[in-house]
């Protein structure tokens, strides 16, 4: 029997990984963000978080990470381009799996590897190639753009349910959404993705939601019409 190529084994444990991302909710089926009672500071109502309805956007993401490991072994298992961004988008998908686990002890440690998956997610995109952005780019790039809003609120969740000075709840939410922001603006000029983008303002947006127009309503707002329009600007022809 003819041994797989290093190529193409990459290409199947991206598929492995990324079914097994997919399947950790079936795990901890009840997890509807950090409990309020794991800070000293209980959370009952962070500004920093979206509505609840933007936590759908993961059904799409998982299904479209499957299509699109599945595609890349089936069809493009010996394409170096496809083969570019596999190594960190493999090591992204592998910490997803075991995060939801991680969450519902610890929001220190679920912080900590949501960072870890983000560093690899963005690394992945920008290694992604130009052919085939609808079945290689898009996916991860909505992959990544979520996590770039999930691991900003992350660090606001965390700095308020631990009272990290110099800000209270509101202050830190305007600090993650400013941090995502810069987070964006960065990926944005590395490499011109929209459905990264587009994932960023369904978060920002859904912050605006959840908040109104207030204060950190109204610059979540602010932030998702500046990352649609960088977008639209990177993704138009020179």
């Amino acid at each position: 029997m003819r041994a797989m190529s290093p190529m193409t084994l990459r290409a199947a444990f991206v598929l492995i990984l990324s079914l097994a991302f997919a399947a950790s909710p079936l795990f901890v089926p009840d997890f509807g963000g950090y409990d309020p009672m794991q800070f000293p500071v209980p959370l009952e109502n962070p500004p920093v978080q979206p509505a609840g309805y933007a936590f759908a956007i993961w059904g799409l993401i998982y299904l479209w990470l499957i299509a699109s490991a599945a595609f890349g072994l089936w069809k493009r298992g010996h394409d170096v381009a496809w083969d570019a961004p596999r190594i960190p988008l493999g090591l992204s998908l592998a910490v997803g799996a075991i995060w939801l686990p991680v969450a519902v002890v610890s929001p220190i440690w679920a912080t900590v590897l949501i960072w870890a998956m983000l560093i690899p997610a963005l690394w992945a995109l920008a290694r992604t190639p130009q052919q085939d952005l609808w079945l290689l780019r898009a996916p991860i790039g909505l992959y990544a753009g979520w996590l770039t809003a999930a691991s900003s609120v992350s660090i606001g969740l965390v700095a308020s349910g631990w009272d990290i000075p110099p800000f209270g709840p509101s202050g830190w939410a305007v600090a993650a959404v400013l941090l995502a922001l810069m987070l964006a603006s960065i990926m944005l000029r590395v490499r011109a993705s929209l459905l990264y983008g587009l994932a960023l303002v369904w978060a920002l947006v859904a912050v605006t939601v959840r908040n109104g127009f207030d204060f950190v309503g109204i610059l979540a707002l602010v932030g998702a019409v500046l990352i649609l329009g960088l977008t639209l600007r990177r993704l138009r022809p020179a």
